[in-house]
């Protein structure tokens, strides 16, 4: 099977299918970009053409949506089990501190610190607080606190979400979503689950296997990619991911897909030469279709807390990030960075995950989010 990069010569393409993908040629303004792999001619492979119809008849639609509502209400509950202990120190602990005592200095500096604790982070916690003090002689019981904490963090979230917590497929065919984080962090399973998301609601999804420095990371991505019905482009290992996102988009144009889930390297040797790999495959993507990436996305790990807020500003400084996904909520007593990296960033949270299942994984919600956290 082979491939080459300056269209010299006919790709060859194995998959479940019969449809074939036509051969074009890469513009000459990118063979400085991708050079040839010393590892010879990279191989391209498609692992899938598994593609929901989007056209269903009302009895489909009626089952589809039932088990929709069933896989939220599943989430939600995920979602509240894992921040149990986050809710803990929200909830119990706000109860325990009033029993018997005055809203006075003493104890707005003790609430202060156990939001810090939540990992709410300073400056969210302080405005908090100072809410608290300004109404604090209309605060009666420790339920009225709690619905003061509650509104207060709602305001700072819709403050920096500013309605960008939806995504918007409107312009873009296909829409490029290029998924970025370091190792470890389930940025691989993110993308998988994402896939399995947009594929369940009838759209067609290609996904790119740009860690190429991973084998398992394509195996993984291969697997993710037979689960949800989406169709994976690979290369041979060590080849340059920027030329797996040429292919992955050509690809998707040629076949006409919604989403090119782009899977990026999570480590490389030093930190410069992974933010230039980034800015490589981000350069490549707008030569072949001008304006992507649309969506630059790095998958967080909520249990390192504040960790991932400095994660967040170094690939922000260098890419240019358009939006957060935050993974491992479940079991983590810190689901207030969830709050705190929204509000230091000022980017929208696009997706939680709670769990290992396909479903664990959804569009964030600040409202179903406070209201499991409380």
């Amino acid at each position: 099977m082979s491939f080459s990069l300056f269209g010299k010569k006919k790709s060859k393409i194995t998959k479940n299918s019969e449809t074939h993908i036509p051969s074009k040629e890469m513009p000459d303004s990118m063979e400085q970009e991708t050079p040839e792999s010393e590892a010879g001619e990279p191989e391209v492979e498609i692992r899938s053409d598994k593609v929901a119809s989007t056209e269903e008849n009302p009895e489909t639609s009626s089952k589809k949506q039932e088990t929709g509502e069933q896989d939220q209400g599943s989430f939600f509950k995920s979602l509240k089990k894992g921040l149990s202990k986050t809710r803990a120190l929200l909830t119990t602990d706000v109860d325990d501190l009033l029993l018997g005592r005055k809203i006075d200095e003493s104890l707005l500096e003790e609430l202060e610190e156990k939001l810090i604790t939540a990992d709410l982070g300073v400056e969210t916690s302080m405005s908090i607080v100072a809410r608290i003090r300004e109404v604090r002689g209309r605060i009666q019981s420790g339920e009225d606190l709690k619905a003061l904490i509650r509104e207060e963090i709602l305001r700072e979230m819709d403050e920096e979400n500013q309605g960008q917590t939806q995504e918007s497929f409107m312009g873009f065919s296909p829409k490029v979503i290029l998924v970025t984080g370091v190792n470890g962090v389930g940025k691989t399973t993110t993308i998988g689950k994402m896939a399995a998301l947009y594929t369940r609601q009838g759209k067609k999804v290609i996904l790119a296997a740009g860690d190429t420095f991973r084998a398992a990371a394509c195996e993984q991505l291969g697997m993710w990619a037979e689960r949800s019905g989406a169709t994976l482009i690979r290369h041979k290992e060590n080849s340059d991911p920027a030329s797996v996102a040429f292919d992955a988009l050509d690809a998707a144009i040629a076949r006409k897909a919604d989403i090119v889930l782009v899977d990026t390297a999570g480590r490389l040797h030093n930190k410069v030469n992974l933010m230039e790999e980034l800015k490589k495959i981000r350069r490549t993507l707008d030569k072949r279709m001008p304006g992507a990436p649309h969506e630059t996305l790095l998958v967080l790990d909520a249990t390192t807390g504040q960790n991932a807020l400095r994660q967040a500003e170094i690939f922000h400084e260098a890419v240019g990030l358009t939006g957060l996904v935050l993974t491992k909520l479940d079991g983590t007593a810190r689901g207030g960075i969830v709050v705190s990296i929204q509000k230091q960033m000022g980017l929208p949270i696009r997706y939680i995950g709670v769990g290992e299942s396909m479903e664990d994984l959804q569009p964030f919600d600040a409202k179903a989010f406070l209201e499991a956290m409380f």
